[in-house]
């Protein structure tokens, strides 16, 4: 629309101009300012005013040579004098009325607070700049066509100049952004002398401001850059004191009241004098000249800009006059087509009308019929499900609810297309109670499945419960167990029966699930085979139990009695806890094993039918495989992967099944009934017999692992009663085995007794325990194995055989252990058997091998204590009716006790063994249990040491015996004895007792004992004989007869020494008197000889029963 791109720009959008661009507008020389005294105004009112219009609106309305007259005191001087003075009563150097009143100062003003103007981002000009940009390039064109008409404003050469100056300046120096102040171009301005100058010029008179115009326009107009730049900056306030100062060139506004000038110069502080902002005509000038400047530019920039606004001005009447033709056309056109529409589109569109009624009528119709048939099938579904057809009726149900979706039923024999056309009729009002009717004809053909369902599942758990084979479970159980402990099992394994048998029942759940699912029923079915099994569980514990009902009683009650008195549930219970506890260890455990093999096979059987259910889900929505003519593909060997058709499915079956709790409510189930018999039994239980209880142990450990591998729930309340059991069985079983051995030596006659084979058999089983279990000890966990033959194996009750008192003739064979031999009595017999109990269980319950051997050593400690109140104290004479205790006696029991104590270490080895593996191992305890151990055999050890000393007491006892009556002979007389009866009684007594020793303990022990004994006859008899004086030859030929008697017969024995030697030495020492001796006779001689050896034979047999006699007597004192 403008001609000149500088002519469509004010004054407030001049870019602030640089001090190099004030080079660009050369200065305007013209001549001083004194050339041109007629262009100041009359008026310094109007220079005021363009002061405060600076940065304000532009009037482009008014005239170059129109003034704004003074309409008032509005000059800033003016404003700031009182309000007295500026009413214009008083002259301004008047002084005020009031000598109170003074004038403000300049620190009187208060500073005024300047408002932050924020800042506009350049990008949001954006969408202006863009809209403008066409307008911008048509007016550089324009400019570059009409720039020789701009000439007749001010002539070709200036106006280039301005035009320049215009285009690189756009009216002013710098940009600025829009301000709420605009420069007013209705006010007149003047162009003031420079600052240098103002001092010495004068105005005279005014010239107007059309002669200033001429002028102007013959040399151009003042460049821009004679306006100070504070005028053009994007801060400028008046109000700014420093702005306001940098304007009034630091005029002052306020006079300062006389006198005071005198004062600062009288204190060194004179300054400057300012001049009076009233009265500086001066810097009116320069404001006047200012604002005539702009107003020029203006006027030239309009002006320039007058062509391309008529040119404007005239496309846009054109444009008018060509939308008044557009108009007319558009009512003429308009007219027409009213016609054409009475004419032609109202009738066409009434035939359309009646096409569209003839078609809602034919639909309705069709309706009609679909819906006529909808009913008729709905009767026939009903009478299919009241005959029982389910399968056809559930087929005619998918017919129907196709038939209500719109979807044409398949026809045999006809036209696909016969028949009226059908719709979505499943919204309708009509059909709204055909649909309750369908959904309760399918509820009814799901519960029809569901039976079928539930009987067939229901009917293979009890099918393969009664099939199983019993034997094949348990042994399925303990190859598992020993699994579990890193062991292989010997016995051969055998497929699980409960993985077997599939394809028939897959078969049969075929057509009964593809049922259950069509009839949307298959989460009810198995929610309620669920519940059936868990009731089938309860059942499997209940069947097996004996009656609740009292036999005997029932027998003899007539049908009357029975019905007029009901038995009450408790009496009920009572009853069946009676029952349970008459059982014998045959058929409980008969009933246990029925009860966990019910209940686990059920389970496992259980997971395969569920594996079985997936897999006919997930074949459901294949196609039947069509084999090819001579081949035949095999089965699948593993389910086919989910897919779109039965995923859906076999996600129901999942979560509605959740097998892993359903396993687990039904482990519980069954272990809460199972552990409610165990208690009833807990009695019993206890008291059983060794190989029963370990077979009671073994069943319940493998039905707990195996409940723990089905469900992965540990089973706390059956582990706890049995684990009270198993201590409580310890406990029995010690004391038993602790009362049966103390019975046995009590009534034992410490007699060898003969070790026969079965003992060899249990001998042998314990010295191998320290490196491995016997395998008769294994025997007793092989609960596959039938009792009987158990019990034809091994004595199953653990009683200790019967003994027999009377004497055999036969030989007593001896144990051997190490190739040491040992004769032992029936008491040691005993106690063997009681240890090989011990180690046998110890071997069946490991776990709880720290406490079976706690009892043990009790059981040992008991043996020796009781051993030592019956040899020792003597009490096996009053106990079993012993008339004394013999050296026999005593060397048995020696012999019992090293027998004991040569097996303890291995007993020890086997119990470390055991104890030192398992879960729990506390190595703390296993080293006291040891230590136990050790101090058991050191109590036996020192045990047989008593009984060696107590041989070598008696011994010295009769040494002593000896030595006395030695003192009582008279040596000097001749006797017809060669062997005086004291050396004959020692000799006696010690042969006697080297052959019991002999016969009874090893060779080294008879060393051990006998050693003593010759020493104590050494020292005994040789001071007997150093206190005898024989005064002839022949008491000393008497005691040297004696002493060679002595050493003749014992001389052999192992142990003799130089016992001899040393009494004859104490004899050879003596010197008797020499006198004369009456010789013997020969026949004197012989008969003294005869006489001693008769005395041989009747003091033999008694010499036994002298040295019993003595024993007996040493042990009461000692007691």
């Amino acid at each position: 629309m403008f001609s000149n791109s500088a002519a469509r720009k004010s004054v407030d959008s001049l870019p602030p101009l640089s001090p190099n661009a004030r080079s660009e507008f050369p200065f305007h020389r013209q001549g001083s300012a004194a050339s041109h005294p007629t262009a100041r105004r009359g008026s310094t009112a109007s220079s005021i005013h363009s002061i405060h219009s600076i940065g304000g609106h532009l009037d482009t309305s008014s005239s170059w040579s129109q003034t704004v007259h003074e309409t008032g005191q509005n000059a800033i001087s003016t404003l700031l004098q009182p309000p007295i003075v500026r009413t214009g009563l008083l002259p301004h150097t008047a002084a005020p009325p009031s000598s109170a009143h003074k004038p403000p100062t300049a620190r009187d003003i208060p500073p005024v607070t300047l408002t932050n103007i924020p800042h506009v981002d350049s990008a949001e000009f954006q969408p202006y700049l863009a809209q403008v940009g066409a307008l911008y390039e048509q007016l550089r064109r324009v400019k570059e066509s009409d720039d020789d008409g701009s000439d007749h404003v001010f002539g070709r050469g200036r106006a280039e100049e301005f035009a320049s100056e215009a285009d690189d300046g756009h009216l002013k120096p710098g940009s600025r952004p829009s301000s709420s102040r605009k420069v007013s171009a209705s006010s007149s301005s003047i162009r003031s002398p420079s600052p240098i100058e103002s001092p010495t010029l004068r105005p005279t008179r005014r010239r107007s401001s059309s002669g200033f115009g001429r002028k102007a326009a013959h040399h151009g107009p003042p460049p821009l850059s004679t306006i100070p730049n504070v005028y053009f900056d994007d801060d400028f306030h008046l109000e700014n004191p420093r702005t306001f100062d940098v304007v009034s060139e630091r005029s002052e506004v306020v006079r300062p009241p006389p006198g005071s000038a005198e004062k600062n110069a009288a204190n060194g502080e004179a300054a400057a004098p300012r001049k009076a902002l009233a009265t500086n005509a001066i810097l009116q000038e320069k404001l006047s000249w200012y604002m005539d400047t702009i107003e020029m530019h203006l006027i030239s920039s309009i002006s320039t800009a007058s062509t391309t606004f008529f040119t404007a001005l005239g496309s846009l009447r054109e444009l008018h006059s060509e939308a008044a033709e557009s108009v007319d056309k558009i009512k003429t056109l308009r007219r027409e087509l009213e016609a054409l529409d009475r004419e032609i589109a109202a009738s066409g569109l009434d035939i359309v009308q009646k096409q569209r009624r003839r078609e809602n009528l034919q639909q309705l119709n069709d309706a009609v019929k679909q819906l006529k048939e909808i009913v008729e099938s709905v009767a026939a579904c009903e009478a299919l499900v009241e005959s029982g057809e389910v399968e056809k009726a559930m087929d005619n149900i998918d017919s129907l609810e196709k038939l209500m979706a719109g979807e044409r039923i398949g026809r045999p024999n006809k036209e696909q297309n016969y028949g009226p056309r059908l719709r979505d009729l499943r919204g309708a009002v009509a059909l709204q109670g055909v649909n309750g009717d369908i959904s309760t004809l399918r509820f009814r053909i799901g519960k029809s499945f569901e039976s079928k369902f539930i009987d067939v599942l229901l009917g293979d758990l009890r099918r393969h419960v009664e099939t199983v084979s019993t034997q094949e479970v348990l042994l399925r159980w303990s190859s598992s167990a020993m699994r579990s402990r890193g062991a292989h099992s010997r016995e051969p394994s055998v497929y699980p029966a409960y993985l077997a048998a599939t394809e028939g029942l897959r078969s049969q759940l075929m057509p009964i699930l593809s049922g259950l699912h069509r009839s949307k029923h298959v989460t009810i079915a198995i929610a309620s085979y669920r519940e059936v099994v868990l009731r089938e569980i309860r059942m499997l514990i209940k069947r097996p139990l004996p009656t609740s009902n009292d036999d005997d009683n029932e027998s003899v009650m007539s049908a009357s009695t029975m019905n007029s008195k009901r038995l009450t549930q408790q009496e009920k219970s009572s009853i069946l806890a009676r029952n349970l506890r008459a059982l014998d260890e045959q058929d409980a455990e008969a009933l246990f094993v029925k009860m966990y093999i019910s209940v686990t096979e059920t389970l496992r059987r259980l997971s395969t039918q569920v594996k079985v259910l997936f897999d006919v889900a997930s074949s459901m929505g294949e196609e039947p495989i069509i084999p090819d003519s001579g081949l035949k593909s095999p089965p699948p060997l593993k389910s086919p992967p989910l897919n779109s058709a039965n995923r859906d499915l076999q996600e129901d079956i999942h979560l509605t099944m959740d097998m892993a709790n359903l396993l687990g409510q039904a482990v519980d189930i069954s272990q809460e009934k199972i552990v409610k018999v165990l208690r009833v039994r807990s009695s019993q239980s206890i008291h059983l017999p060794l190989i029963w209880f370990l077979r009671y142990f073994t069943l319940n450990l493998y039905f707990a692992n195996e409940c723990e591998s089905i469900s992965a729930r540990s089973g706390t309340a059956l582990k706890n009663i049995v684990n009270s059991q198993i201590k409580e069985f310890i406990q029995s079983h010690g004391d038993a085995e602790k009362q049966k051995l103390a019975q046995g030596m009590e009534s034992d006659q410490w007699l060898a007794r003969d070790f026969t084979e079965e003992n060899t058999v249990l001998l042998n089983r314990i010295l191998e325990s320290s490196t491995r279990d016997s395998t008769a000890w294994l025997e007793g966990s092989k609960i596959w194995i039938p009792p009987s033959e158990v019990e034809g194996k091994e004595n199953p009750t653990g009683r200790p055989r019967a003994e027999s008192n009377g004497a055999t003739k036969e030989k007593a064979r001896s144990a051997v252990i190490d190739g040491e031999a040992f004769i032992l009595p029936n008491s040691a017999i005993l106690c063997l058997e009681g240890m090989s109990h011990f180690l046998h269980l110890i071997s069946g319950i490991p776990s709880m091998a720290p406490d079976v051997s706690s009892s043990l050593i009790a059981y040992l400690q008991l043996f020796n204590s009781r051993c030592t109140q019956l040899i020792l104290g003597a009490g096996a004479t009053r106990s079993a009716g012993l008339r004394n205790i013999t050296t026999k006696h005593l060397a048995l029991a020696s012999q019992s006790l090293a027998f004991i104590s040569t097996l303890i270490p291995h007993i020890r080895e086997f119990v470390r063994r055991h104890a030192a593996t398992g879960p729990n191992v506390n190595n703390v305890n296993v080293v006291a249990l040891m230590g136990e151990f050790d101090k058991v055999r050191r109590l036996f050890q020192e045990h047989q040491n008593s009984i060696y000393d107590k041989l070598v007491e008696i011994m010295t006892g009769r040494a002593a015996a000896a030595a006395k009556n030695m003192k009582a002979i008279n040596w000097d007389e001749t006797s017809k004895l060669t062997v005086n009866a004291y050396m004959e009684t020692i000799i006696k007594e010690t042969i006697t007792l080297h052959r019991v020793l002999t016969k009874n303990l090893p060779e080294g022990t008879v060393r051990l004992i006998m050693t003593p004994v010759f020493d104590n006859y050494k020292a005994q008899l040789g001071a007997a004989l150093q206190g005898l004086e024989p005064k002839t030859e022949t008491g000393i030929k008497r005691m040297e007869s004696d002493v060679d008697a002595f050493h003749s017969r014992l001389g052999k024995i192992d142990g003799f020494g130089s016992t001899a030697d040393s009494l004859l030495d104490i004899i050879k020492s003596k010197k008797p008197e020499k006198k004369p001796e009456p010789a013997a006779s020969d026949k004197a001689v012989e008969a003294a000889k005869k006489d001693v050896d008769g005395e041989k034979e009747k003091s033999g047999d008694a010499n036994e029963a002298s040295l019993a006699n003595e024993s007996e007597k040493t042990a009461t004192e000692s007691k």
